[in-house]
């Protein structure tokens, strides 16, 4: 059996490095399960890799793509109960590929009532958001977030509600984002309108940045000393430089947490994500077949977009 997958063997633009490539499927080894992929996103965690940005880490030639959720063919003793089930096949192969091969044990069951182009977004931006939440508090605080309108950022505006911060407000470049921002309880404000970032993130005490750049220096520049900013994105393309010694200034990648958490604990989180993104406001999804794959990521890098593109595996 042949599988089609987007491979880059070199770094370099997205469009301009991937190509499909029909490979024959080698030997499932021992451990692992084999997925028929249905759909899997288009985002920012899946397209920095590609570029060279963490090359150090990032061996080649590889297939794209970081999550999705298929159906299992074929798993090994202990996990057959999972057989043709939904699940997301996370911890292995890239995802953009009709199958892909993946550890049993970290492969994440899909509950009955989730949709599959919402189960196919559970992991990147859910799983970050709750575990900034988890490990910087927002309750009783002022939280402020940037890239507001992006997937990570509406949930963490969402959740930090719930978890009782005193107030969320949201930095946008869009006006589209304005209005949806508002509707999930998150108060807008125009990344334009320079006073109102600064008077705000002078009485902000948690900050979620996703862009860094200029923006992030000028929050950092008035931003309470006793606050907290926390670093999870390079959205700008540009480092910071703080210019004081305080506020502190916290680093979160997500893939420096996975080593710590075993099968179980890994499972865990997801127990903990369903029901909560269930509950939740979040983008749609806009459907394209893995053969328009060029098509899906300009509609990525498109401004004021408000749904994700998403691949759906079709030969």
């Amino acid at each position: 059996m042949n599988n089609l997958a987007l491979w880059y063997r070199q770094f370099g633009e997205p469009a301009d490095v991937l190509q499909p490539e029909h490979i024959a499927l080698a030997p499932l080894k021992p451990g692992e399960m084999r997925v028929k992929m249905l759909c899997a996103p288009v985002n920012a965690s899946d397209l920095i890799p590609i570029t060279g940005a963490y090359r150090h880490r990032t061996p080649l030639p590889a297939v794209a793509g970081y999550e999705g959720v298929g159906v299992v063919m074929q798993a090994p003793e202990g996990f057959a109960h999972l057989t043709g089930k939904r699940v997301l096949p996370l911890r292995g192969q890239g995802t953009w590929q009709l199958v892909v091969d993946c550890p049993a044990e970290f492969a994440i069951p899909v509950p009955d009532a989730i949709d599959s182009t919402l189960a196919a977004r559970a992991y990147i931006n859910p799983l970050a958001a709750q575990m900034m939440l988890n490990r910087y508090s927002p309750q009783g605080k002022r939280v402020l977030l940037t890239a507001a309108g992006s997937d990570c950022a509406i949930l963490l505006g969402q959740w930090a509600r719930k978890a009782g911060a005193e107030a969320v407000y949201g930095i946008h470049r869009s006006p589209v984002h304005a209005e949806r921002l508002a509707a999930m309880g998150i108060i807008p404000v125009d990344q334009q309108d320079t006073a109102a970032v600064r008077e705000i993130a002078a009485r902000s005490e948690v900050v979620y940045d996703a862009t860094g750049g200029s923006l992030a220096q000028t929050i950092l520049s008035v931003m309470p000393e006793a606050g907290i900013f926390v670093c999870y994105g390079l959205l700008s393309g540009q480092t910071f430089r703080q210019q004081r010694a305080l506020p502190r200034v916290e680093w979160f990648h997500i893939r420096n947490s996975l080593d710590a958490l075993d099968a179980e604990a890994w499972q865990a989180q997801f127990r903990q994500i369903w029901p909560r993104l269930a509950a939740s406001q979040y983008s749609g999804v806009t459907p394209y077949p893995i053969s328009q794959w060029q098509a899906a990521l300009g509609d990525y890098r498109r401004a004021g977009r408000v749904s994700k593109p998403l691949l759906m595996m079709e030969e």
